[in-house]
């Protein structure tokens, strides 16, 4: 869909697109599969080994407070067992309790602080990574990949790596760290009760993940129909105005509320689950420690186990259990983020098409603007069959005009994407003062191009920022210069804030007009030898095709122009008209030599022509 059907369709009322996507991301968040294969997470290495001094510092303080953790039991058991012999006694037990707890709170400070940092680093550092990847991925790309899926991954992919590098891996390793304690503490101190706990545990825990997994089940079932309920919802207030026309309000509102009670209906089947695994689990648990006390405290009146003996024993099952629970929590995220790595890693994997050889030939300085094409064949992936350029030739010489027109599908615009080696040709060659552009470095070739198209992409900001963005090192001065000489000077300083005046996404705030001279100017203030012109005035009214002309005429002015039109008023000063059919060259000529040839230019200008006169 093109910029311009996208504004209508925002002027009728739609959501944007930026809210659309926000919405994509959030069920796709909740929805991404999980990966059974944590392999993957090792991609993850590169980007901890970066920084660690911060995952050392993670792993000091998670000792520190996973052994004052389990150092509460050992507390508990000194308060029954020696704190009531005397004040002094009590005293010195609190002391060290609140030895205890200090350490506890600092460590545990320390290492929240350390794991946070560590994964908003890791997941900086790979936003960028990926980001800096994908910019050199060449158009062939993106014919296989959404940009949709691209930007999830970017986003939905990062932030479940996130969530896992920043607390879910600091709650694994704390877990894991105070189980171990805690079943060696268990052991030490009454080791055939430990021996019952084992053998109690996976009676307790495994319904938990049994009906755990249930429960999550029906939970994406329900988040499922609640979207589609949703999703109905927005497509039918999108068409409200056919909805109405057609007398279908009743129908529409039945079908939604079909659809509410669809998804009610899975929610329940949800909350029945959950509300059964509470009861069991509750249960259990309860169950499992009410025979641990009652064993335990025949094991008291044995004589063979203390009364602290037995708070300690009973704190370190609480703090094992729990920290096994918490385990089966986080599992679940590192599967889902273990898929997530696998899918960024895809990404970084691939390998652009477009590249510079190992051995770039130099352009040569100063350039000149001559341009070549040399019995070029192309074929865009996916079409092998269907040749978009087949056999075409075209020389032009420095500082020539030279107009490339034709019916649509003629190739026209693959010249442009050729020439900017947006691809290779399958056989041929593409040159530029004289180099095969498959030898030179792409950046240093396109740096003596300059692209004018006809929906021009600019940028939120100023438009002093979107002059610049042709050449980031250009001055205040050259940006204005570069401004008056497109004729956008005026319109811009007469804006709130001049050159400085923010345009809005996609300079949404400016005509149309407008944003095409801003677009010149950001051509012009590159100094390219070469002037790319796709289609720059089609789009526009009388008034602002004659400002925008007026610029491009002058933009021509000691250029290498290349120029796509299908309005052939605009091409009338060309010195060379190259006519185009089949991804062939069928005429080359000045408009008044094609029109006495009666070929097809003939064809084109007198349909055009009279088609403008009706």
């Amino acid at each position: 869909m093109t910029d311009a059907a996208t504004g209508e369709i925002q002027a009728e009322g739609r959501p944007s697109a930026g809210a659309e996507l926000a919405v994509s991301l959030r069920e796709a968040a909740a929805k991404r599969p999980k990966s059974r294969d944590v392999k993957n997470l090792r991609h993850l290495v590169p980007f901890l080994r970066a920084h660690w001094g911060w995952g050392l510092g993670t792993l000091t303080f998670l000792v520190l407070s996973s052994g004052a953790t389990l150092a509460f039991p050992w507390a508990g058991r000194q308060i029954v067992d020696r704190g009531f012999a005397s004040p002094g006694a009590l005293n010195q037990v609190f002391l060290l309790v609140g030895l205890v707890t200090f350490t506890l709170a600092l460590s545990t400070a320390l290492r929240f602080y350390c794991i946070t940092r560590l994964g908003e680093r890791v997941v900086a550092d790979m936003r960028k990574a990926v980001y800096s990847h994908v910019l050199t991925l060449d158009p062939a790309f993106f014919l296989k990949t959404r940009t949709g899926e691209v930007l999830s991954r970017m986003t939905t992919d990062i932030t479940l790596i996130e969530t896992l590098v920043g607390a879910g891996l600091s709650i694994a390793l704390r877990s894991l760290v105070t189980m171990v304690g805690a079943v060696a503490l268990l052991a030490f101190v009454s080791l055939k009760l430990t021996l019952f706990v084992l053998l109690l545990g996976p009676v307790v825990i495994a319904p938990m993940f049994i009906l755990g997994r249930r429960v999550r089940t029906l939970t994406v079932e329900a988040q499922d129909r609640f979207a589609d309920a949703v999703g109905y919802a927005g497509e039918s207030l999108d068409a409200l105005e056919t909805v109405q026309a057609f007398g279908r309000e009743a129908a529409t509102g039945q079908r939604f509320g079909a659809a509410v009670e669809f998804a009610f209906a899975k929610s329940m089947r949800r909350l029945r689950a959950r509300a059964s695994m509470t009861a069991l689990v509750m249960s259990l648990v309860f169950g499992g420690v009410g025979l641990i006390l009652w064993f335990g405290a025949h094991s008291v009146l044995d004589g063979t186990l203390t009364k602290g003996a037995l708070t300690q024993f009973v704190l370190l099952s609480v703090l094992s259990a729990g920290s096994v629970g918490s385990l089966g929590e986080v599992w679940g995220e590192v599967q889902k983020a273990a898929g997530a790595m696998q899918r960024i890693s895809e990404l970084l994997a691939s390998k652009p098409n477009i590249a510079a050889p190992a051995n770039p030939v130099a352009m040569p300085s100063p350039p000149r603007g001559e341009v070549s094409f040399e019995n070029v064949v192309f074929s865009y992936p996916g079409r092998p069959d269907l040749p978009a350029l087949n056999g075409f030739d075209l020389a032009v010489r420095p500082g020539e005009t030279v107009a490339l027109v034709g019916p649509s599908g003629a190739g026209k615009s693959t010249v442009f994407r050729l020439l900017l080696r947006f691809y290779d040709p399958t056989s041929g060659r593409v040159l530029i003062d004289g180099v095969d552009l498959t030898q030179a470095d792409p950046v240093e070739a396109r740096q003596r191009m300059a692209l004018v198209a006809q929906d021009a992409a600019l940028f939120s900001g100023s438009a002093m920022d979107n002059i610049r963005f042709g050449r980031a090192e250009a001055s205040d001065d050259d940006v204005r210069a570069a401004a008056r000489a497109a004729e956008a000077g005026g319109f811009i300083e007469a804006l709130p804030q001049g050159f400085a005046t923010p345009v809005g996404e996609r300079a949404k705030t400016l005509s149309g007009g407008q944003r095409q001279r801003l677009a010149i100017a950001r051509a012009l203030v590159r100094q390219a030898p070469i002037l790319l012109l796709d289609e720059a005035t089609s789009a526009l009214d009388a008034e602002n095709e004659r400002l925008v002309q007026k610029a491009l005429d002058d933009a021509m002015d000691g250029r290498t122009t290349l120029v796509i039109a299908h309005r052939l008023a605009t091409v009338l000063r060309a010195d060379r008209i190259v006519v185009m059919d089949g991804g062939k060259v069928v005429e080359v000529g000045t408009h008044g030599e094609l029109m006495t040839k009666s070929g097809l230019y003939a064809k084109l200008a007198r349909l055009q022509f009279a088609a403008d006169a009706a």
